[in-house]
């Protein structure tokens, strides 16, 4: 299979995951955000599906789908989504290695977030799964315990940081929403040529 039907069978399996999961996400969101997380990104999931009927190479996949949750995604999460996915459109043109995919993505995330890894954050997501690809050794086990590993941090960005301690408890739903992603993307067999 080429490398750009993968990608496209990885952006497509990670958009029906996210209309599945639309009242999970919320409901995740509702306990420590405003309870939209869910209907944006099942919204932006749309948009994304749309975007992957134009022609192009891997890098264009994702510079279409990175604009489709740009504009169509609200709050946090548009912005966020779309600035990894404008990353991966970058790294994909220079590299084939889908770490260093990742590692761009997460990076994009970090600047636009102005986050860290312990923020309580979809990087707490991002960062392991990029250093588990590197090694070799990601799998849907670990894509889990990064994302269970969110529910013991306390936010500091976001609507969730003002919480403060009552933040400490609950799966972050940007990192859930992450870890559908890469679950999606190992699915795919995306993570190989």
């Amino acid at each position: 299979m080429l490398m750009v039907d993968k990608i496209k069978k990885w952006l497509e399996l990670f958009a029906a995951q996210l209309h599945e999961k639309k009242t999970y996400l919320s409901e995740l969101d509702s306990a420590i955000g405003d309870g939209d997380h869910g209907n944006n990104m099942a919204r932006g999931a749309d948009f994304l599906l749309k975007s992957l009927d134009q022609s192009g190479d891997t890098s264009a996949v994702f510079k279409n789908a990175a604009m489709a949750l740009l504009s169509k995604v609200g709050g946090a999460s548009g912005p966020l989504y779309g600035s990894a996915l404008l990353a991966l459109s970058k790294k994909a043109g220079e590299t084939d290695d889908r770490s260093e995919w990742i590692a761009a993505g997460a990076e994009a995330i970090a600047h636009r977030g102005k986050s860290e890894a312990g923020d309580k954050t979809m990087l707490d997501v991002w960062l392991p799964v990029q250093k588990a690809l590197a090694d070799g050794t990601l799998t849907h086990e670990k894509i889990d315990a990064f994302v269970a590993e969110t529910k013991s941090l306390k936010a500091k960005k976001g609507r969730a940081s003002y919480l403060g301690d009552r933040s400490i408890g609950h799966i972050d739903p940007g990192a859930q929403s992450s870890g559908y992603l890469f679950h999606t993307f190992l699915e795919a067999g995306a993570d190989h040529a």
